[in-house]
Order: C-alpha cells, then sequence, then structure tokens
C-alpha cells in the first residue's frame, strides 16, 4: 500500500479559486493478531487496531508488543507478517505475530488498546494506571551529547521527511547516534506508531536496548513516547515541541533527557541536563 495518495483539491486564495492535485499521506487500519498456546493447541486472538500509515508494519506491531510489555525480547516471536487468506479489503491490513509457545500473555496489559487512533496513545485515568504499572526500570546509560550535536539533528530530520515533505501531514520518529550521525526514521500519521516502528526494526536488527542513541521526535513529548522509548533504553529524547509535564515526571524518575523546542539556534532542557555537554 501507499504511504501517500493524489487528490484534487480546491485551493482558495483572497484573488482567486483553482482546481489543483494535492498529496495526502494514507491512514488506515492495522489490526495485530496473536498466535499462541501450545504447538498442539495453538490459539489465535485479536488485540489491537491502529490507524497508521501503511509500511513497515512488521515492524510497527513488533514495537507495540516490546513497549506494551506483550513480549519481553524479539526471541520470544516465531515469526511476524501479514496474514495471507483474508479478504481483498483485509489484504494488507492484517498482521499475526507468532509467539514461542513459553511465551505467558497478561491479557489485562492489552485491555486498553483493542482501538487505538492516529492521534491518541493514552486515553484515560485507568489507561494512565495500567501504563504505570508497566513501567519501569531506569534508564541505565554513559552516553552525553553536546549541545552542538543536539542542535544538528534538527536538520537531519527535515532533510529526511520525505512523506512529509510531500504532504505535510505526518509525524516522525529518528534514531540518531551519540555523535549526532542519523541512523533511521520512521514516518507515520501516529507519533506513537512512529516510534513503535524504530524500536521494532531495532529489534528485528537485534540492537535492543538503544543505550547509546538518542532519539528526535517531530512533534511533542507525551508521556507514552517517553514510557516507549524507556522500555527501549533510550537515555535521550529532543522533540520540535513541548514536553507534557507527565512526560517531564516519568522522564526524571526513569533518568531520561528531555529536550524540548528544539531549534537550528537553541532548545530547553527539561530533565537529565547532565547527559547534555
Amino acid at each position: 500500500m501507499p504511504h501517500f495518495q493524489q487528490k484534487t483539491i480546491t485551493k482558495y486564495s483572497s484573488r482567486s479559486e483553482e482546481e489543483k492535485t494535492d498529496c495526502v499521506a494514507v491512514e488506515a487500519p492495522l489490526e495485530i493478531r496473536l498466535g499462541f498456546g501450545p504447538e498442539t493447541e495453538r490459539e489465535q486472538k485479536s488485540i489491537s487496531v491502529t490507524m497508521r500509515t501503511p509500511g513497515n508494519d512488521e515492524e510497527l506491531a513488533l514495537g507495540f508488543l516490546i513497549t506494551e510489555g506483550i513480549i519481553g525480547t524479539p526471541d520470544d516471536l516465531i515469526s511476524i507478517k501479514h496474514c495471507g487468506e483474508v479478504n481483498e479489503e483485509e489484504e494488507n491490513n492484517i498482521i499475526r505475530a507468532e509467539l514461542s509457545s513459553s511465551v505467558k500473555i497478561d491479557w489485562s496489559k492489552l485491555d486498553r488498546h483493542f482501538y487505538t487512533s492516529s492521534s491518541c496513545g493514552v486515553c484515560g485515568k485507568s489507561s494512565i494506571e495500567a501504563v504505570k504499572s508497566n513501567c519501569l526500570t531506569r534508564v541505565s546509560s554513559t552516553v552525553k551529547a553536546s549541545a552542538s550535536t543536539i542542535l544538528q539533528l534538527a536538520e537531519q530530520l527535515n532533510d529526511s521527511q520525505r512523506v512529509f515533505n510531500l504532504t505535510g501531514g505526518i509525524h516522525a520518529s529518528a534514531l540518531f547516534n551519540s555523535q549526532g550521525k542519523i541512523l533511521m526514521i520512521k514516518e507515520d500519521v501516529g507519533r506513537h506508531n512512529a516510534l513503535d516502528k524504530i524500536i521494532g526494526a531495532s529489534g528485528l536488527d537485534n540492537n535492543l536496548p538503544l543505550h547509546q542513541n538518542i532519539l528526535l521526535l517531530s512533534g511533542r513529548i507525551s508521556f507514552e513516547l517517553v514510557q516507549k522509548s524507556a522500555v527501549a533504553g533510550i537515555p535521550i529524547i529532543a522533540a520540535f515541541g513541548a514536553p507534557s509535564s507527565l512526560a517531564i515526571e516519568l522522564a526524571e524518575e526513569i533518568n531520561i533527557s528531555l529536550v524540548g523546542f528544539l531549534k537550528k539556534d537553541k532548545f530547553n532542557v527539561y530533565s537529565g541536563k547532565d547527559r547534555i555537554q
């Protein structure tokens, strides 16, 4: 499935009206199913439907399973792939993660996630308590980054946002090493999906935890993005936007450095300033 579509729009200004073609980001549902149980009695259960931009679906699903605490490591998987025997409408929109027979599932961790919109991760008091119960050991990392390294991240992300540059309507997460070299970028209509794709791709490459890396977000820093980063062991999160109060509190609690309002010549540090040299 494509990342974007072309649509005919009418463009108005104070002096004119014209029809033209515009690119818009694709938003489509992805259902995540688990295969589980003893080898002789395998079962299947649908655990989540998330609105996402198609592409990197296996990475998105794996990142989701890891950051939600459903599995501990990618080694808990036998396979993860699109379901083959589905109707045309469902094609490319269902992923099945086949778990090892030894994996024990805590179904209570999935209660809040049967449906997730592209814009919303955690919603409601019970959801926040569910996430906090999944948290979290302190991030242990000796990595540090210079202010000049942090300042150069934004330009690299802007240059690499292919779908955003076409549509203007998509989020991005990018992973850097401690010297500021970009290693990976993922885009999605959901900010939490873009991060899950980063974490899932790192898991498939056997690169977890990400103790020596810097994460850059194209938008704001929410509580759930800090939580997901902590599961992956990410010590420094930078973003173009602002962190929420709950995101700062969690980052302070689990030893993550937060950098917000990143521009080409300035930024704010909200927690963990000792890592920024």
